[in-house]
């Protein structure tokens, strides 16, 4: 096989015009041929005396078109053709003029343009030249005609007459020859170029089917997918050969594509149910008309058994994730009320010991008590976040809205932790506002948001340190933002947290909690249709947010001169 040069960048082809170009060596020799018979026969009139002065110059004149036809050898194009048509045309009238028009020796040549149309026009251009050509014939027989009626003719001579048709007649013979010569080649390449197309389309990995709006096959190039025999979809047509349940799956498709939509389906071949062909259809405008017919479709067909599988097994694997995280949560759930009910007993009697409520204690079992009622309360801590975690996983937590002041619920799980802050020497502040925050919203997780927040910005905060609860509306939000000075959070690490279980900071500080306080606030903060969001630097603080949507009066935006109502600090 020869390789092809391979095309430079710099010089792109230039641009072929269909019909320009083609034959023009038979053409050149056409006119060449012309314009030497002209001027033998001007030199044989010449010789007897058959051809007085001015039919000698139309004669001569008859040459000029056959030298112009050579300079389509330099430049050919539609408008280099029809600049030669006029030159025959003027020629044709020259002679017509000076012969004598249709009485005079030079008649044959009143034909001539038209003939000289067939030969430059072929089987593309050839009847708008054609037309030029008859007009041309036309005006050369009325020039003629007319100089014949004012200034007279020469004697008619019977054999430059004969000599002057048969010259055009043999012209036209060989312009016919030509135009068909070059339709032959023309529609040889046409039927090459076909054949290379079919060829091309046969190669392709898919089968490309053109189909009638009623699934009827026209035509099939490519590689058929297993189970989808070409022969049935000839004698049954496409929608015959697709099981039954995915039809309608097809026919929605091919309406989609008969409206300009581009169209993808899946379906199983009736010949092997357990395999899939993935088929993708658009609309085939080729000029299609609605009286030429019903209009017509592409189809591209691939096999697309194994992309099935693989979604199958993708499927199939979701399912046994969602029965195993299903089972997981239902299980945490059972283990939840399960240790709670013993919990509770070890808690009351443990609370029972610290009270002495039966005698007296050594100090030693006095602070085993103290030890057991505080374990035992953060056990039951870490099982009611267990317990509202697995409820929100699955799905099963309801909020319970109501309207209330939302200052007065964020106060009481202020005073909640603030023997904690006490205990730890953290400094505690609020910032509530003084008029009523009417909010509808479950009273219960706004107090476990604001609890879960202030109880990590405590638990993370060194001595001496501070942590502040800031309450304010924005338009219909309540935000929430709880402050501190404590470690502070890695930025590698804000992405992981809010999800259950994913903590921050070295081993010891993973120590300290479990991972489900930030997950509990962001979930049910997106409960709410709100969102939680973490700002902090290691080693300065960090500050959580949580924007809900639950205000019901917006307080007024403060204007320019207004009274700015200010903000209270402390419990």
């Amino acid at each position: 096989m020869t390789a092809s040069p391979p095309s430079t960048p710099d010089a792109p082809p230039a641009p072929v015009r269909p019909g320009v170009g083609e034959g023009v060596p038979a053409l050149a020799a056409w006119h060449g041929a012309w314009a030497a018979a002209a001027t033998v026969m001007t030199l044989g009139g010449l010789w007897p005396g058959a051809l007085d002065g001015p039919a000698a110059f139309g004669c001569l004149a008859m040459m000029v078109p056959g030298l112009a036809g050579l300079a389509l050898m330099a430049r050919d194009g539609t408008g280099e053709r029809a600049l030669v048509l006029v030159v025959w045309t003027v020629s044709a009238v020259a002679a017509a003029v000076l012969s004598g028009g249709l009485g005079g020796p030079l008649v044959g040549f009143i034909t001539m343009p038209f003939v000289a149309a067939l030969a430059l026009g072929g089987p593309r251009h050839g009847v708008r030249l054609a037309q030029g050509g008859a007009l041309g014939c036309a005006v050369a027989a009325v020039g003629g005609q007319m100089s014949a009626a004012f200034i007279g003719a020469p004697g008619l001579d019977i054999g430059m007459a004969t000599a002057s048709s048969l010259l055009a007649s043999l012209a036209a013979v060989l312009a016919v020859r030509l135009s068909w010569r070059l339709r032959e080649s023309r529609l040889t390449a046409a039927e090459e170029a076909t054949r290379r197309v079919e060829g091309l389309l046969s190669g392709q990995p898919g089968l490309t089917l053109v189909l009638e709006p009623t699934g009827r096959v026209i035509g099939a190039y490519g590689s058929a997918p297993p189970a989808l025999l070409v022969d049935p979809l000839f004698d049954q047509g496409l929608i015959a050969s697709v099981h039954a349940p995915d039809r309608p799956a097809i026919l929605a498709a091919i309406d989609a594509a008969l409206r300009g939509q581009a169209a993808e389906v899946a379906f199983a071949p009736r010949q092997a149910l357990d395999r899939r062909v993935i088929l993708i259809l658009r609309r085939f405008d080729d000029g299609h008309t609605a009286s030429s017919g019903p209009p017509r479709l592409i189809a591209q067909a691939f096999d697309g058994t194994r992309q099935f599988a693989i979604e199958v097994g993708l499927e199939a694997a979701r399912a046994e994730a969602e029965a195993r995280d299903a089972g997981k949560t239902r299980f945490l759930a059972n283990m939840s009320h399960e240790l709670r009910t013993p919990l509770n007993a070890v808690l009351g009697f443990s609370d029972v010991m610290r009270q002495r409520l039966f005698g007296p204690l050594s100090p030693k079992y006095g602070e085993y008590a103290d030890n057991i009622h505080e374990a035992g309360s953060h056990l039951l801590d870490l099982i009611g976040d267990v317990l509202d975690v697995s409820k929100i996983e699955a799905e099963r937590y309801e909020l319970n809205r109501e309207p209330f002041d939302a200052r007065e619920v964020v106060s009481a799980a202020v005073a909640l932790v603030r023997v904690a802050a006490t205990d730890k020497e953290v400094s505690l502040a609020s910032l509530l506002p003084d008029e009523v925050l009417e909010v509808e919203a479950d009273r219960r997780a706004l107090k476990q948001i604001t609890l879960n927040l202030l109880s990590n910005a405590i638990k993370f905060t060194p001595a001496g340190g501070s942590v502040t609860l800031t309450l304010e509306t924005i338009g219909p939000y309540l935000e929430l933002i709880v402050s501190d000075t404590g470690v502070g959070i890695a930025a590698r690490d804000l992405q992981r947290l809010g999800r259950p279980f994913e903590q921050a900071g070295a081993a010891d500080q993973k120590a300290k909690g479990t991972g489900l306080g930030l997950s509990l606030v962001r979930a049910l903060a997106e409960l709410h249709g709100g969102r939680m969001s973490i700002d902090s630097t290691l080693g300065e603080g960090t500050a959580v947010t949580v924007r809900l949507p639950v205000v019901t009066v917006a307080r007024p935006v403060p204007v320019e001169g207004a009274e700015i109502i200010p903000l209270n600090a402390g419990g």
